[in-house]
């Protein structure tokens, strides 16, 4: 398939050749036919991309500041490489799409093979998207009308936080593609409608659809526009679809509203608001989110459960839905919308009209090639080339950002072959293989595991795959480095521990347990070393807040933080303890009237078989300013004190006091290497697998204890 995508750091706009992406539970797979481009929001992602450094810093002044509180924790190198990494992830653009549907997943009964759908796909000639994404077009709705849905579903959402009644005077701020969407919307709502925008062009669409239009440009004052308009009283709503640093939007807004008016946000405007304007008036002001509820949350698109009609009537999909009604019965008129069509090969032309003509609306991409010839698994990314099997030749499953910006360059670094990089979606396979040099990307993942020239893989997606994937590796005799957690269950663990038994050893088997492979932890374990009496620690993270929702928090995808990450200072322990772990105590935050507590505030104590024992405090409701990780030992009257990977201070050591770093190592790269050396050298793992299995059995314990405070 091919796809647009945006480069962030230098401003490129390209289309780029992908694999298909491979059908899930809770998708549906669709062969493109159209796709709108989103004048507003793709104009202004493009030229984000085309800013300066200075110039994004300065459009993003929330963003800088959290990025100076992580050079003060991690240091300015690694907050640096941070940065670099997000700006070099190209960002796909487009959200219109219309298609035909190729296959859906195996929980998906609302559509099938050959139905003709809206969704908001990206602009690719195939694109998947979760069940409750999509809706079915009428008959008499052509492609070309129908791929103003989602776009549409935007100003729908603010008319229904409006919640406009028959008659009502409403100000439409902002006529671009939302807004006029937006004004015929109102109009079939029985409402009076004035528009508002500098383009004269548009308002003239405006005016063509039965709005009455004001122009400040020719010096009219919006402001008396709108008070004239409610015939002196102050006009009912005022819905903003402009885009604009300034604050006026607001500020005129609230000054022509009458007494206890409505003003809904949609589009993206400066917020400096004088409260004298919104308090005598008694003013509400709310900000409308995308197509409607259910947006962002990841149930409703991702796990593809919907919400009750009883209970929420307008969700996403129901309302790209009303949109489509709407076209049916010809009341929302597009057509005179469409001021630009291309077939989608010559996009980038499009992207030329996109930046250079701002009277440009409706912009068309078509897409004509044959369905068939899109559906290719694997994309070669170089040149054919023949792999030593004597070292690792590395297929990877995942391209994440830890994997991307981490794991990746460390194998690439420490001299892996990289040969296959396997991805769900297609496109960040390609992204990031092409970066580092992997000769093919796909999205067939058995293909992969079963490749006789692949003899080892590293695996970094969710959490809940882990085990499968890391057992079918074993069982196709590949080495494997699996990012923690090696599994999130006493099952999948006992499976992969059965693996590894029935393949006796000829692979090897590594967790990325990196903490244990920086410098500083390495000298920690040489002055432990020497010291026979038992030892005491005190581990102290400061996770950070994840909303509840997120996938790490679900325990049947992401299996907790506390087996997803808590995990890491688990392994730690065990290799500065240098003793089996015997037993663990867990206890969590409580609950109160005001908050619920996620199992991400706790305490767990680890007893050792030498008499030894040490405290993990995993916390999530710390400041970001304050490090993020500290390691404390106490041993036979001297202490070691590691702050955030970055100071390592010794008290009471004879001829050791500190060891400082230039920047944050928290042993990635030297985890890698360290795998990669066994793997070549015929040696043993750098971790024994029985330790592996060790900490996964005592992490589930610790979560399972946690989970029963509830």
């Amino acid at each position: 398939m091919k796809q647009i995508l945006q480069d962030m750091a230098k401003g490129g706009t390209s289309v780029t050749e992908a694999p298909a992406p491979a059908v899930s539970k809770n998708t549906v797979l669709i062969n493109s036919t159209v796709s709108l481009i989103s004048a507003g929001t793709e104009r202004s992602l493009v030229d984000f991309g085309k800013a300066s450094l200075i110039d994004k810093a300065l459009q993003q002044p929330e963003r800088v500041k959290m990025v100076l509180e992580k050079v003060k924790t991690d240091g300015l190198l690694t907050t640096v490489d941070a940065v670099k990494s997000k700006l070099g992830q190209p960002l796909p653009l487009g959200y219109c799409n219309v298609g035909v549907v190729h296959e859906v997943g195996a929980a998906v009964s609302a559509f099938k093979a050959g139905d003709r759908v809206v969704s908001n796909g990206p602009h690719a000639d195939v694109v998947r998207v979760g069940t409750n994404l999509c809706a079915r077009i009428p008959d008499n709705v052509s492609d070309q009308e129908a791929v103003f849905t989602v776009v549409a579903s935007i100003g729908l959402q603010g008319i229904r936080l409006v919640q406009p009644t028959l008659g009502e005077s409403v100000v439409v701020i902002g006529a671009g593609l939302i807004g006029l969407l937006t004004i015929q919307m109102l109009l079939a709502q029985g409402c009076r409608v004035l528009a508002i925008d500098f383009d004269q062009s548009k308002l003239e669409l405006a005016r063509s659809f039965g709005a009455q239009i004001c122009n400040p440009a020719t010096g009219a004052d919006p402001v008396a526009a709108g008070i004239a308009f409610s015939r002196g009283d102050g006009v009912d709503a005022v819905i903003i679809t402009a885009s604009t640093k300034s604050a006026d939007p607001v500020t005129n807004a609230a000054r022509m509203s009458r007494k206890r008016g409505r003003i809904v946000l949609v589009g993206v405007v400066g917020l400096e608001l004088n409260r004298a304007d919104f308090y005598e008036k008694e003013l509400s002001f709310q900000v409308s989110c995308s197509y409607g509820p259910g947006r962002y949350d990841p149930v409703y698109e991702e796990q593809g459960i919907d919400y009750p009609k009883g209970f929420v009537r307008w969700t996403e999909q129901r309302n790209f839905e009303a949109i489509l009604d709407l076209m049916s019965t010809g009341r929302l008129q597009v057509k005179p919308l469409i001021t630009h069509q291309f077939e989608f090969e010559d996009a980038l032309s499009a992207y030329e009209v996109l930046s250079n003509d701002k009277t440009a609306l409706g912009i068309l991409l078509n897409y004509s090639s044959q369905p068939a010839s899109r559906h290719a698994e694997t994309v070669r990314l170089t040149a054919a080339i023949s792999f030593d099997q004597t070292k690792p030749v590395v297929g990877f499953i995942g391209a994440g950002n830890y994997a991307s910006r981490v794991l990746i360059p460390a194998f690439k670094t420490n001299g892996a072959q990289l040969h296959s990089i396997a991805t769900s979606g297609g496109i960040n396979g390609v992204i990031h293989g092409s970066k580092s040099g992997f000769a093919e990307a796909t999205t067939n993942t058995t293909a992969l595991l079963q490749n006789p020239d692949i003899n080892t893989v590293a695996i970094v997606t969710r959490h809940n795959s882990h085990a499968n994937y890391v057992v079918q590796a074993l069982e196709q005799g590949k080495h494997v480095f699996v990012e923690k957690p090696l599994a999130i269950d006493l099952a999948e663990l006992a499976a992969v521990e059965a693996a590894y038994q029935t393949n006796d050893g000829k692979s090897l088997l590594m967790v990325g347990f990196n903490r244990r492979f920086s410098p500083q932890v390495q000298q920690m374990k040489t002055l432990l070393t020497g010291i026979q009496e038992p030892k005491s620690f005190l581990m102290t993270m400061n996770a950070g807040a994840i909303p509840a929702s997120h996938w790490t928090q679900d325990n049947a995808v992401g299996g907790g933080r506390i087996i997803g990450e808590a995990c890491h200072f688990i392994d730690l322990m065990r290799f500065l303890a240098d003793s089996e772990i015997v037993s663990v105590q867990a206890c969590r935050m409580g609950d109160n009237p005001h908050h619920s507590i996620t199992e991400d505030k706790a305490s767990i104590t680890i007893s050792f078989a030498d008499g030894s024992f040490g405290t993990i405090m995993y916390l999530a409701n710390g400041s970001a300013s304050f490090p993020k990780e500290r390691v404390e030992v106490f041993a036979a009257g001297r202490v070691l004190q590691l702050d955030n990977f970055i100071k390592l201070k010794g008290f009471g050591w004879p001829g050791f006091s500190k060891m400082n770093l230039w920047r944050q190592d928290k042993g990635q790269a030297a985890c890698v290497a360290a795998f990669l050396h066994s793997i070549s050298t015929g040696t043993s793992a750098p971790i024994p697998a029985q330790q592996l299995f060790e900490v996964a059995r005592w992490t589930i314990q610790a979560a399972h204890q946690l989970r029963a405070q509830v």
